[in-house]
């Protein structure tokens, strides 16, 4: 096979594992295999006697209905449905207790009324189904339940077939035809993690590195699409290019090239598995040489299979900064692995998140039961991200947030979680001493979002507030208790993760480097990694294929007029706040002492300078000058009229719409409403290197040239 028929460029390297690679690989396998990731025989059977069960019920409902509306004996007979799976159970990357993501495909006179009425009550009389919890009002609808104990979320697609025969192929855009977009989303999943599988090399070494990459994921606070960070699908489209750049290497290879690519890109450049398929059904795909919204997107990461979308819209700058820091650290420990000065574990040590920040806001909620607050915490989740935009927006991005993706709970209070977000000021910024960032309206703002959930009852509840990190409750900590001296800097962890002098040194370097980087030029550390990079590379001539690599998608990129070369991120102002809110919550402050600790090095992300100091004040305090945050109320005829129109708008054209599909990722984003105050056109400028272009077919007449 030549070495172009993968992606959309050439590979880096077409080189193999040397054999301290095979050794390192067989290490990596070992770390994976200990981390308890990989499910017992006994359970993978359990789980293929599930789906079969399942296949045999949605079979015997299709013609249930068919008989019940009426249709003659021969298509009653002929009535069919089928079961297909996708997820990390498709891509075969699931894990012990993991949910099984699964698509029942049923012919177009058996509707999504009849999925959720007929099979939900044949279901609900099984005794083999647990926990039956319907979303039909999901932005893709799902019913979840456990089935002899296996999870499952299970979707489902009526397509415009009279008869569903057993061989479908859902990969065809035949399939999409005469459908509805909840039956457009619904497949989607199946047809992307096919596609996904089809688009990569080697399937064996991409599972092993895609599980690896999961788990550093999962322990690095990383691993959470609705958040704002990145999911299950995101992870495997990134893991699947990097395989597609090194077709011959083997999993430990990939996971430290995975490292050195996404340390090096230049987002928002997009991450392409194949050439965007325009299509021949007029179903809108990601373009942002046409879609000024696709323009807005940070970190791009496009599905394969038609209509192509961006899998990571929710990202946002507070989020896409820790991620591309956690990249930076990813490649200096894999760089140490390979120099036997570090292990896989401490590669994917657990981020100490309650140690990194010296304030967090506190998000609790609470119900009066278990229903309710099954309901209230997938609605919560789903907005989470908005806060943190609203931060970004309010706050002309020197705020910045970093939420934590789960969600914690005091056992002494039934029905009640938190949620907690860390908060530092951005780092190249120097605020005069004292500078106040007032959010009180901000929160205030994201609580009425909240509670516009349209089955929201008066036992529902959300606060918001500041919480030092010397104050968090104990809850938080591994086992309920506090670290008796919490880390001064991950710089630190890293170096002790490497274990020597020299890793030491190299480590405080590159600190230095970052901050005074930072300081004069705003941008992250990206930029001072990519003055490092003929260093990366393992050999000369795997540093070459690197450089040309770069050369090669900057030309081809510039060449079109898909991303312009300065994007700047506009957000639309929400709902104006009642003059009732200015004396609720609280003003979040902004400090710089005149003398920063000693010895404090500046390292990966959420471990703040000491210099930075945020502090909470009773008095309503706003930016100076130019930046002053104004809001005005509104009268009595523009709530009215914001809250029957603006609102629908802003959350996606009915509130009812809930996004509680825990296992499943949402492909259209939730929009925030244009700033009203003066300081919103310059919220979400992007302080990154000048984008490249990037032209659709240039590459595609490449692809199909070869």
């Amino acid at each position: 096979m030549s070495s172009t028929a993968y992606g959309v460029s050439e590979p880096i390297s077409t080189g193999g594992p040397a054999e301290l690679d095979v050794v390192r690989n067989r290490e990596l396998e070992k770390f994976l295999a200990d981390a308890g990731l990989y499910e017992s025989h006994e359970e993978a059977i359990k789980r293929e006697e599930v789906l079969g069960r399942l296949d045999q019920i949605v079979k015997t409902w299709v013609k249930n209905v068919c008989r019940a509306k009426g249709f003659n004996d021969d298509v009653v007979q002929e009535a069919n449905a089928k079961i297909f799976t996708f997820g990390s159970y498709r891509l075969g990357v699931h894990g012990p207790g993991a949910d099984i993501d699964t698509l029942c495909v049923g012919p177009r006179h058996a509707t999504r009324d009849d999925f959720f009425g007929e099979l939900h009550r044949m279901l609900e009389e099984m005794p083999e189904i647990q926990e039956l919890h319907p979303v039909p009002d999901a932005h893709v609808p799902v019913m979840k339940f456990k089935f002899n104990g296996v999870s499952i979320d299970l979707l489902y697609a009526n397509v415009a077939l009279w008869v569903i025969p057993e061989d479908l192929d859902v990969s065809q855009e035949s399939i999409l035809q005469n459908v509805d977009e909840q039956t457009v989303r619904s497949l989607n999943g199946c047809r992307v993690t096919d596609q996904v599988l089809h688009l990569v090399p080697n399937i064996q070494s991409f599972r092993t590195a895609l599980r690896c990459m999961r788990l550093w994921a999962k322990r690095r606070g990383v691993y959470s699409n609705v958040t704002g960070f990145l999911g299950g699908i995101n992870w495997a489209l990134l893991v699947a290019r990097i395989c597609q750049l090194y077709p011959n290497a083997v999993p430990s290879m990939l996971v430290s090239r995975f490292f050195r690519v996404y340390s090096l890109w230049r987002w928002p450049n997009p991450v392409l598995l194949c050439p965007i398929n325009e299509g021949s059904l007029g179903l809108a795909y990601w373009d942002p040489r046409r879609n000024f919204k696709d323009r807005q997107h940070l970190m791009p990461i496009i599905t394969p299979a038609y209509p192509c979308m961006n899998s990571s819209y929710n990202v946002s700058t507070s989020t896409l900064r820790v991620m591309t820091e956690e990249f930076q650290r990813g490649n200096e420990l894999c760089e140490a692995i390979e120099a036997n000065k570090a292990s896989w574990e401490s590669l994917c040590e657990p981020f100490a998140f309650f140690e990194a920040y010296r304030n967090y806001l506190r998000i609790d909620i609470a119900t009066e039961s278990e229903d309710d607050m099954r309901k209230w915490k997938g609605w919560v989740e789903s907005r989470i991200r908005l806060l943190t935009l609203k931060i970004e927006r309010d706050t002309a991005g020197v705020l910045q947030c970093h939420p934590h993706p789960g969600e914690f709970s005091d056992k002494s209070k039934p029905f009640h979680h938190s949620y907690f977000m860390g908060l530092r000021r951005k780092q190249g910024t120097n605020p005069q001493q004292g500078e106040q960032f007032d959010i009180r309206l901000t929160v205030e703002d994201f609580k009425r979002d909240v509670y516009a959930y349209s089955f929201w009852t008066s036992s529902m509840w959300i606060h918001v507030c500041h919480v030092r990190r010397k104050d968090l409750p104990n809850f938080v900590f591994p086992g309920g208790v506090r670290p008796a001296q919490p880390a001064r800097s991950e710089s630190r962890s890293v170096s002790k993760s490497l274990g020597s002098a020299k890793a030491t040194s190299v480590d405080a370097a590159f600190s230095r480097k970052r901050k005074h980087d930072e300081v004069n030029t705003g941008f992250t550390s990206k930029e001072s990694c990519l003055a490092m990079s003929s260093s990366d590379a393992s050999s000369p001539g795997e540093t070459r294929e690197l450089k040309r690599f770069e050369a090669d998608i900057g030309d081809t990129l510039n060449s079109g007029g898909l991303v312009d070369n300065q994007i700047e991120v506009s957000v639309k102002s929400m709902l104006p706040v009642p003059s009732s809110c200015a004396a609720v919550t609280e003003t979040i402050a902004v400090k710089q002492s005149a003398e920063p600790t000693v010895g404090h090095q500046s390292g990966s992300h959420g471990f703040e300078d000491p210099g930075d100091e945020l502090e909470l004040t009773n008095g309503v305090k706003h930016f100076d000058g130019a930046n002053e945050l104004q809001m005005e109320p509104p009268t009595a005829e523009e709530m009215v009229e914001a809250t029957t129109s603006e609102e629908k708008d802003r959350i996606g054209g009915s509130s009812h719409k809930v996004l509680q599909s825990e296992g499943l990722e949402e492909l259209e984003p939730i929009e925030l409403a244009a700033p009203s105050s003066s300081i919103a056109s310059e919220a979400f400028v992007v302080p990154q290197k000048p984008l490249i272009r990037f032209n659709f077919t240039s590459l595609r007449k490449t692809t199909e040239s070869t």
